[in-house]
C-alpha cells in the first residue's frame, strides 16, 4: 500500500523517524488568553490535532496537550472587552487574576479559555487542557526553575546571541509577581542557589520567597517553552510565523533545548496567517476585531471547518470567506465528498489526496454510505422561499434517515446565517406576499399566457416550462430579459433572482399563479 502524502501524514511519519519508537507520543500546542481566541490562533489546534489523528491513524498512542499559557502578565486591554477602566487596573498582573468583565466566569482568563473549549469538541478535537497558572502556583516547576537559575551564565549566553545588546550583568532569568501589589515589575537581586530568592518591586516593596513553597515565580517565555518541551516530553508542537522568524522564540529555544537540557527540540511545523475574506480590515486579537470558530461554525459546518485546513498545507496563507466564496467551498467539500464514496470518478492519485482529505475533514469516523448532500446554492433558495421553516424544506427533499436530515438542518441554519449577516443584496429576496406592481398591456399579456400555461399543465417540467417563458416573449413582442425581469418583479420585488423555471417549479403552482393573477 502507498503511503500516504498528506502534510499530516508526512509529519507523523517524521516524528516516529525523530522520535524513535515510544509508548506513547505528546503533541503539544498552546496560548496566552489574553484577549478573545480567534481563528487564526485555531490553526495551531487543528494543526495539532489533524498530526494527532494521522498518528493515531499509523497505530501509535498519542497525548495531545494544550497549555493556556494563563500565568502570562496582562499587558494589554483589547478593545473589545467591557468594563475597560476596571481591566486597567489589572495591567501587569497574571491573567489568571483579572477579572471576567462579561461577569459569567471566575476570571478574564477562564472566560476566554472556555469560550474555545465548550466549542472544540464539536469539530472533533478534544485535547488534554493544562492550565500554567495551576502549575507554577502549586510549585510543580521548582525543580525546573531551580535548574535554569543555576544554569543563568549559560542561559544567558546562548540568548545573546540572538540579541543586538548583551543581558545586563545583574539579569537572571525569572519573573515574580510581588507579594504585596501581585504586578511583575519586580527585581531579583539575590539567589540561594537553591530556592529562595530575594527580590525588590517598583511599588517599594522587598521580599524573600522560597519557590518550592510559594509559587509567585514564573520563566520568561523564551525560557519557558523549551523547558515545558522537556517537561512533558513534548514530540511535536508548531509554531505561528511570528515565533518562526530567524532569531524568534523559536530559534532561541531550539538552542536552549539542546545546549541546556542536552534533547532535541520536537518536531517542528511553522504555519502561516488566515485572511478573512468578505468582512474588511485585519484580524486583530488587541484591537478586538476577530472571528472565532464559534462565528465560523454559524456559517460553514464543523466537517467544512476541518476541510478548509485538512486541504491547505499550514504553512499556507489562505482565506477563509464570507463572501459569496462561500458557495464555492461548500460545493469543493461536496465534491471532496463525492470522490471519497466514488460517486465522483477521478484519476487515482486525486482519489487517493481527496480521501485522505476527507478522512481528515470528518468529525469522527466517515459514514459507511455517503448522506445526503444539499446544495448550499439551492439551499439559499429554499430558506428564503419558505422562509427558514425547516419541516417545509425538509419535505421539499424527501429525506428520511436521522443522519440525513441533523444534516440538513445545520446545513440549512449555516445557509440562514450567512444571508442575515453576510451575503450580498442580489442573493437575498423575500417572496411578495401582496403585488402592487403596475405592468403595461403587453406585459399584462404574457404574464395571461403564463397563467394560462400554469394553470393548464398539472405537472411541471423545467425545461418544457424554460421553452414556454421564450415562446410567450416571442408571441408577444418582448424581449425575453423584459419577461424574465417582470416575473421577478411580481414574484420577489427584484429585477433578478434565482433561475425562474425551478424558482416557479419549488414555489409551487398555486403560490405562483396567486402572485400572478394579483398583477393582471
Amino acid at each position: 500500500m502507498t503511503e500516504s502524502m498528506h502534510w499530516a501524514d508526512q509529519t507523523a511519519r517524521r516524528v516516529i523517524k525523530e522520535k524513535g519508537s515510544k509508548d506513547k507520543y505528546t503533541v503539544a500546542a498552546g496560548i496566552t488568553p489574553s484577549g478573545t481566541v480567534h481563528i487564526g490562533n485555531f490553526r495551531e489546534m487543528i494543526t495539532v490535532d489533524l498530526v494527532h489523528r494521522a498518528l493515531k491513524d499509523a497505530g501509535k498512542k498519542v497525548r495531545f496537550i494544550y497549555s493556556w499559557d494563563d500565568y502570562d502578565v496582562f499587558r494589554k486591554i483589547p478593545k473589545n472587552m467591557p468594563k475597560q477602566e476596571l481591566l486597567r487596573k489589572y495591567l501587569r498582573k497574571p491573567i489568571i487574576d483579572t477579572p471576567d468583565t462579561f461577569g459569567c466566569h471566575k476570571s478574564y482568563a477562564e472566560h476566554n479559555e472556555k469560550e474555545v473549549e465548550n466549542v472544540l469538541p464539536l469539530v472533533g478535537i478534544k485535547p488534554e487542557f493544562l492550565y500554567q497558572s495551576r502549575k507554577y502556583r502549586s510549585c510543580e516547576y521548582k525543580e525546573e526553575i531551580k535548574f535554569v537559575l543555576n544554569n543563568k551564565e549559560k542561559v544567558r549566553g546562548i540568548l545573546d546571541k540572538f540579541r543586538k545588546e548583551k543581558l545586563p550583568q545583574d539579569w537572571y532569568p525569572l519573573s515574580i509577581y510581588c507579594e504585596k501589589c501581585n504586578m511583575d515589575e519586580t527585581k531579583v537581586i539575590d539567589y540561594d542557589n537553591k530556592y529562595t530568592i530575594t527580590y525588590e518591586c517598583k511599588c517599594g516593596f522587598k521580599g524573600k520567597v522560597d519557590f518550592s513553597k510559594k509559587g509567585i515565580v514564573k520563566l520568561p517565555w523564551r525560557l519557558d517553552w523549551p523547558m515545558r518541551w522537556h517537561y512533558e516530553k513534548a514530540d511535536f508542537e508548531p509554531g505561528g510565523k511570528e515565533h518562526s522568524t530567524i532569531g524568534g522564540s523559536y530559534s532561541t529555544a531550539k538552542s536552549i533545548i539542546k545546549e541546556l537540557y542536552n534533547e532535541d527540540p520536537p518536531v517542528y511545523q511553522k504555519y502561516d496567517f488566515i485572511i478573512l475574506k468578505g468582512i474588511g480590515g485585519k484580524m486583530s486579537s488587541s484591537a478586538g476585531n476577530v472571528i472565532t470558530l464559534k462565528d465560523a461554525l454559524e456559517i460553514y459546518e464543523p466537517e467544512i471547518i476541518r476541510y478548509l485546513f485538512a486541504s491547505t498545507r499550514p504553512d499556507a496563507e489562505f482565506a477563509i470567506s464570507f463572501d459569496l466564496d462561500v458557495l464555492k467551498i461548500y460545493e469543493d467539500f461536496d465534491k471532496c465528498e463525492r470522490i471519497y464514496y466514488k460517486k465522483e470518478k477521478v484519476v487515482d492519485k486525486e482519489f487517493k489526496k481527496q480521501k485522505r482529505i476527507y478522512e481528515l475533514s470528518c468529525v469522527s469516523e466517515p459514514l459507511k454510505k455517503m448522506p445526503f448532500q444539499a446544495s448550499f446554492r439551492h439551499l439559499c433558495n429554499l430558506v428564503q422561499i419558505f422562509e427558514n421553516d425547516f419541516s417545509r424544506i425538509k419535505e421539499n427533499y424527501g429525506i428520511s434517515g436521522k443522519h440525513d436530515i441533523e444534516r440538513l438542518k445545520v446545513r440549512a441554519k449555516c445557509v440562514f446565517n450567512w444571508l442575515s449577516k453576510y451575503a450580498p443584496d442580489d442573493m437575498k429576496f423575500r417572496i411578495q406576499k401582496e403585488v402592487s406592481i403596475k405592468l403595461n398591456d403587453k406585459e399584462k399579456e404574457a404574464i395571461k399566457k403564463l397563467v394560462d400555461y400554469l394553470d393548464k399543465h398539472k405537472r411541471l417540467d423545467e425545461k418544457l416550462l424554460y421553452e414556454e417563458f421564450y415562446n410567450i416573449s416571442k408571441s408577444i413582442g418582448i424581449e425575453p430579459k423584459d419577461f424574465f425581469k417582470v416575473c421577478y418583479k411580481i414574484l420577489i420585488n427584484k429585477e433578478r433572482g434565482p433561475r425562474l423555471a425551478p424558482f416557479i417549479l419549488t414555489l409551487g403552482k398555486k403560490r405562483v399563479v396567486n402572485l400572478l393573477t394579483q398583477s393582471i
